[in-house]
């Protein structure tokens, strides 16, 4: 037995390599060999590669900031406040909720629930393998989903919340469109064989590109609607 060799196979066929299938005893351990890839030593490869980045980086930046000034604005003047008063841009999602959601479920009530979905999720099995969403009990979970996209728009559009509205529709317009479609290529070929998380993901980027977009770009004095390329007294 000391001389026993075994190797693994590296096909797919297991009937015409069947060096993948391996009985171990209680006294035998199997060794396992196979070809070593190419190998680079963290220092000196990567790390002087990650010190040029890091150089360059800070070049481009410095140029940047000799060419070109920072939006800033003037002095702050506490008899002078500016109409609206906006928070930074990656806070403009939540400014823009608080539009059409009390304080509390627009500043607490739903930023804690997305903090808690992003930890709580990766502990359960949720669609790890990463199987398509009509894979299995497609006419069921089409149910589901309609019911939960109605109630959602049901709710958003008692609110107004339009600026969710218009995402949502048009997520939940392509997951429709795949389910009854039939292809098997091209661009609807290729949302068939997306899983529910990347659904579920792509809503959420949707909505929050929305959200930030139009609190960017489009809210004026009193946080009312204006169109960028106008003129507004602020």
């Amino acid at each position: 037995m000391a001389n026993n060799k075994i190797e693994t196979g590296f096909g797919s066929d297991a009937k015409k390599e069947p060096r993948r299938i391996v009985f171990i005893t209680r006294n035998t351990s199997a060794k396992v060999k196979d070809e070593r890839g190419p190998q680079l030593m963290t220092y000196p490869h990567l790390l002087i590669r990650e010190a040029i980045v890091f150089e360059v980086l800070i070049i481009v930046m410095v140029l940047v900031a000799l060419f070109w000034d920072a939006p800033l604005e003037q002095l702050a003047n506490p008899l002078l406040t500016p109409n609206p008063a906006k928070a930074p841009w990656y806070f403009l999602g939540l400014q823009e909720l608080l539009h059409f959601f009390p304080p509390f479920v627009a500043g607490i009530l739903i930023p804690t629930l997305v903090v808690v979905a992003l930890v709580v999720i990766p502990y359960f099995h949720v669609n790890v393998e990463g199987r398509p969403l009509w894979a299995v009990q497609a006419s069921k979970r089409f149910g589901i989903i309609a019911g939960v996209l109605a109630l959602l728009l049901v709710v958003l559009a008692i609110v107004d919340a339009w600026t969710i509205i218009v995402p949502t529709v048009l997520v939940a317009a392509l997951l429709v469109a795949s389910y009854y479609s039939r292809a098997t290529s091209g661009w609807m070929g290729a949302l068939r064989t997306k899983p529910l998380s990347w659904w579920v993901m792509t809503w959420f980027i949707s909505v929050s590109i929305c959200l930030t977009v139009v609190g960017t770009f489009f809210r004026g004095p009193g946080w009312s609607w204006v169109w960028p390329w106008g003129n507004h007294a602020g």
